[in-house]
């Protein structure tokens, strides 16, 4: 569930600017574009780590005598402190370089310690590919939002209110274990979370030109909006792994 906080105030809207390619603005968007590489490269180990090394899986996950598998008390706490690390940067009142690299890397790495869970209910190759083919959607549609002349903003605004379906409809899946409700919940992430990258990729490029060089805001900005890709990646990837994942149980 804390994936879907998505922890990167948006921008208004605004006029699109000229869209000629500007050095500064690939400057600002390889940043980005690395940092989200980064994280995904410490989530993958650290997902690995708790998932597959025994001492600190069973910190973490618990698996019953009926093969149903969850979290312990700390791995509950780890999977739900990326809420609290968003909401406690929400509150403040200045946002600096530091800060907003601490949330980023903060968040990455709880979340990349709380899905280990995926090792416990999919193969490893159906999760290596799963990942690839999120990589490869990852791309496609981050060029697609980079590129496109289209205003994707009330597309964003609709998509940004699915999430919070979403996380509704997840709670639901609580208190009714309905297989047809959580195959409509994975589908409806797999489109949600593929128009958000787009989106978002478009909201950044606009974000750049708002900024209009001021290199303590677009520090600030990378961060944040790596984390806000980095979070799509990660909820389209999950999803995904639904369909794809050759699930062990």
């Amino acid at each position: 569930m804390s994936d879907f906080d998505r922890g990167f105030a948006r921008p208004g809207s605004v006029a699109a600017p000229d869209m000629a390619v500007d050095v500064g603005l690939r400057a600002f968007m390889l940043g980005v574009y690395n940092k989200v590489a980064l994280g995904l490269v410490l989530s993958a180990v650290l997902s690995w780590v708790t998932g597959m090394y025994e001492p600190t899986r069973a910190l973490l996950f618990r698996v019953d005598g009926a093969g149903h598998v969850g979290y312990t008390l700390l791995g509950m706490i780890i999977a739900f402190a990326p809420i609290g690390v968003l909401l406690f940067q929400g509150f403040a009142r200045r946002q600096s370089a530091e800060s907003a690299a601490f949330t980023y890397w903060a968040v990455v790495s709880l979340i990349g310690a709380s899905l280990g869970m995926i090792f416990l209910l999919y193969s490893g190759v159906g999760i290596f590919q799963t990942f690839l083919v999120t990589a490869g959607a990852f791309g496609g549609l981050s060029l697609v939002g980079y590129t496109t002349k289209r205003d994707l903003t009330g597309m964003g605004s609709f998509l940004i209110m699915g999430v919070w379906g979403l996380i509704l409809a997840s709670l639901a899946t609580f208190f009714f274990h309905s297989p047809a409700l959580v195959f409509i919940i994975n589908l409806l992430g797999v489109g949600i979370f593929a128009g958000l990258i787009a989106y978002d990729t478009q909201r950044l490029k606009m974000t750049y030109y708002e900024l209009g060089g001021n290199q303590a805001a677009l520090s600030v900005a990378t961060s944040y909006g790596a984390l806000s890709l980095y979070l799509d990646f990660i909820n389209l990837f999950r999803f995904l792994l639904y369909f794809m994942g050759g699930s062990r149980r």
